[in-house]
């Protein structure tokens, strides 16, 4: 299998720590592809209408596409259903903390984009100070409502460490931490995970 993105993007890089904790690392190659809001990529514009990252082409040649279809085919190749449970309560609510995490993930992208790659004088202060609030109020209800939830190594807490992580690496002006202890301890536990180790982001 071949998964298309940059680790950079959370969303690849919860693709490839979801891959790692159902013991399919191995199996999965991933094929270095930059990917620019404002460039269309060939490469990916072959393999999905969208164009965007994570894509992944599977062994029988069929791409998928977003993170979430990506994290939920690996649990199913694996046959994993710890990450994923099939009990609804259980799995709908997971599911549930994964949208989180994955919003999270899109405020934050899409603010480094409209504050990097849009030039300064273009720029939307409605929208930043918009994707700004977005931000805060995922991470106040991740700290207030989900961190029981987030003991646990499932798609839903993989996907917020993955953007917790991003938040850092490109948001560290917003500290996040602040008068979130137990989202901190979290992070810094899951941060311990070997997958995540092995996906470690480059230093800035």
């Amino acid at each position: 299998m071949k998964l298309y993105g940059d680790l950079i993007s959370p969303f690849v890089r919860m693709s490839m720590i979801t891959a790692i904790e159902c013991g399919l690392g191995d199996r999965v190659q991933l094929v270095h592809t930059n990917a620019k809001p404002q460039v269309p990529n060939e490469t990916l514009q072959k393999l999905s209408p969208l164009g965007k990252i994570p894509v992944l082409e599977t062994d029988h040649g069929h791409p998928l596409h977003d993170s979430r279809v990506i994290m939920e085919y690996f649990c199913h190749v694996a046959g994993n259903k710890v990450l994923l449970p099939d009990e609804g309560v259980k799995r709908f609510r997971l599911l549930t903390l994964l949208a989180l995490g994955q919003g999270l993930g899109d405020a934050a992208v899409g603010l480094r984009y409209e504050q990097s790659a849009r030039p300064s004088e273009l720029q939307w202060p409605e929208l930043i100070e918009r994707l700004r609030l977005r931000i805060t109020s995922c991470l106040d209800e991740l700290e207030g409502t989900w961190c029981d939830t987030l003991q646990d190594v499932t798609l839903g807490s993989i996907a917020v460490a993955a953007v917790l992580s991003y938040v850092d690496y490109r948001h560290e002006n917003l500290n996040w931490r602040q008068n979130r202890t137990e989202l901190s301890n979290f992070h810094s536990v899951f941060n311990k995970q070997k997958s995540m180790i092995d996906t470690s982001l480059p230093i800035a």
